[in-house]
């Protein structure tokens, strides 16, 4: 708790209660994170980040390239459906 005290002295006032209260109404009032909320206050970037969609999953192939080897070591390349 000293140090995010003592950082009154090199930042802003406002920023580190605000940094502190943040943390407090998350629910994660820790140093580390008190630190980071901190930072991103002190930063100036914008938090905010437009929504992502994830992309759909991957369509299911019901064949398989299957590659094997006969005893002469030439490759002999199977397409199983």
């Amino acid at each position: 708790m000293v140090d995010i005290l003592s950082l009154v002295l090199h930042l802003d006032e406002q920023a580190v209660l605000c940094a502190v209260g943040m943390a407090l109404e998350a629910g994660v009032p820790i140093k580390t994170h008190v630190l980071n909320v901190l930072h991103r206050l002190v930063d100036g970037k914008p938090t905010d980040q437009p929504d992502v969609t994830p992309p759909s999953a991957l369509p299911l192939s019901k064949e398989a390239w299957v590659i094997r080897h006969d005893p002469a070591g030439a490759a002999i390349i199977i397409c199983v459906a």
